[in-house]
């Protein structure tokens, strides 16, 4: 085991400790944190969907289980979430996590978060919603944390490099 995944499974240890003595959002928040880390260290498949089962549960459950939170920390849950669902539909390419990741995230758009906007793009993106994909992308353009360098080298929107309108993003945002 590589240096990093045994720091990565030492601190898991750590909070599993501190969830059973008082969960709390944040704990959740970085519980599942670590789990996504073992996922992109990981080589395993399997591995890597165990831990992004094991993070989804742990976001749900505090998305759900705290009935008082502050609205940033619930957003932030709920962002993580998302990624996590967005992980697992790019190892499995099922359709179905890209769809659960725009049902968490559209009732959220009402907050205009830039990464709620890139990640929903992404969804579509995965559905093979083209039009969904360049509204969203629409609508983080507009955002202060519009990062054309980062939309332009994403590997999830290689495709849409061909299309005009996606270039005229990328170049408007770039002068």
């Amino acid at each position: 085991m590589a240096e990093d995944s045994r720091m990565i499974v030492s601190r898991i240890g750590e909070t599993d400790q501190l969830f059973l003595q008082q969960n709390t959002p944040a704990l959740a928040l970085e519980r599942a944190s670590l789990r996504l880390q073992l996922v992109h260290v990981s080589h395993s498949r399997a591995e890597q969907i165990h831990f992004l089962q094991e993070a989804i549960v742990l976001l749900e459950q505090a998305r759900i289980e705290f009935e008082e939170m502050p609205l940033n920390l619930y957003l932030e849950l709920s962002i993580q979430l998302a990624r996590t669902y967005l992980s697992y539909f790019e190892i499995s390419q099922e359709q179905r996590f890209a769809l659960i990741t725009q049902q968490i995230l559209k009732p959220l758009t009402i907050y205009e978060n830039a990464e709620i906007y890139f990640l929903l793009a992404h969804a579509s993106l995965g559905k093979n919603e083209t039009a969904m994909t360049r509204h969203w992308l629409n609508k983080y353009s507009k955002s202060n944390q519009f990062d054309p360098i980062l939309l332009n080298q994403h590997p999830a929107f290689q495709s849409l490099k061909q299309h005009e309108w996606f270039a005229t993003l990328i170049k408007a945002h770039l002068n």
